[in-house]
């Protein structure tokens, strides 16, 4: 399998967007103001066992639907990509999949998407997916709130979740 790398930009930044053979692999948006950052690269290494190669213009596709999406447009980035789902595995797999059926604008408690996955009383365990899952954005687990109504965290971004949020409830 060969992993290959570029970047697109994001109004948080630019996000690391790998790709394999089969499709996205992981699309991180990053902590750091420079997504080049060697820690990035040898974070998806590892957990890919393989080290992705530069190759610009690779993400030219889904930084077209990025820009569709933050013009306001309802994207479903699933019906467009094909998502390489290898850095998920059992019930994270199963909630992130369950999460890319959320409508543009609509939300689910961590709770419902428990449920929704076959799983009732694993809030936890999809708050946890959510974290760790490997296409931000791309799945929509911003979409995925508490379930007092309150949106929660994004990684350690609350105000992007939030940004999110409200871009999707002005274009409803």
């Amino acid at each position: 399998m060969t992993y290959r790398y570029d970047f697109a930009p994001t109004p948080f930044g630019d996000a690391l967007a790998v790709f394999s053979d089969e499709g996205i692999v992981s699309f991180d948006l990053s902590e750091t103001a420079d997504p080049s950052v060697p820690w990035l690269l040898e974070g998806i290494s590892s957990r890919l066992r393989a080290m992705p190669e530069p190759d610009p213009g690779a993400a030219d596709e889904l930084a077209h639907l990025l820009d569709a999406y933050f013009d306001g447009e309802r994207v479903r980035f699933d019906e467009h990509l094909r998502l390489d789902w290898r850095l998920a595995d059992g019930f994270a797999l199963a909630a992130l999949q369950s999460i890319c059926t959320i409508e543009w604008g609509e939300t689910l408690s961590y709770g419902e998407v428990a449920v929704l996955t076959g799983h009732p009383g694993a809030a936890r365990a999809v708050g946890t997916a959510c974290r760790l899952t490997p296409f931000s954005i791309i799945v929509p687990v911003h979409r995925v709130i508490r379930s007092d109504g309150t949106p929660g965290h994004y990684g350690a971004h609350p105000e992007r979740k939030r940004y999110l949020l409200d871009l999707e409830a002005q274009r409803r």
